[in-house]
């Protein structure tokens, strides 16, 4: 069975202007009524029943993809973003939350803390440090965004060391496992 977009000639990446645009040009060679012969006539119908099945779903296709897109791109407040990053920080989804993160574009003290606690879980401690370190300029008198820091600058110290590594090893290699 083919395709909403094969039907209209098109490939699946097309836009609703592509589908509108196509479906056109199609109607324009199959509409019944260019046909006197009742044969023709009716193998016309057909054609013209599958087009604007087509074009309809392919429509609704082109839609769906675009609100999908946008909820991926859209400017989150700080606030949103700072929600969706812990949300999927308990689904232990490191790379989403810095992606839901990352849509803000306001950032204080505590969007570089839970940057920073993201790039922990994800075990990247010397960009993890920095972030903490950003935090604490940010609000120099919040001790939590000092633990931060802190337990980022043990972290890499011990993942420079022998064992550090085996460590890391290890557990990149059992979250590929999950």
């Amino acid at each position: 069975m083919k395709t909403p977009f094969a039907v209209l000639g098109l490939d699946a990446s097309a836009t609703a202007e592509d589908v509108r645009n196509a479906y056109r040009q199609m109607v324009k060679t199959c509409h019944p009524d260019r046909f006197l012969d009742p044969v023709e006539r009716a193998a016309a119908q057909e054609k013209m029943i599958a087009l604007n099945l087509a074009y309809e779903e392919a429509l609704k296709l082109t839609a769906s993809r675009r609100t999908v897109v946008e909820n991926y791109t859209k400017e989150l407040s700080q606030e949103e973003a700072l929600t969706l990053a812990a949300k999927m920080l308990r689904r232990e989804s490191p790379e989403s939350a810095l992606r839901h993160l990352m849509r803000s574009t306001q950032r204080d003290g505590r969007w570089y803390a839970m940057q920073g606690t993201i790039l922990m879980a994800m075990d990247q401690y010397e960009t993890a440090h920095q972030s903490y370190r950003e935090a604490v300029r940010h609000e120099p008198d919040n001790n939590e965004f000092r633990r931060g820091a802190l337990e980022a600058a043990v972290a890499l110290k011990k993942s420079r060391t022998l064992w550090g590594r085996i460590r890391l090893m290890w557990r990149r290699q059992r979250r590929r496992r999950r």
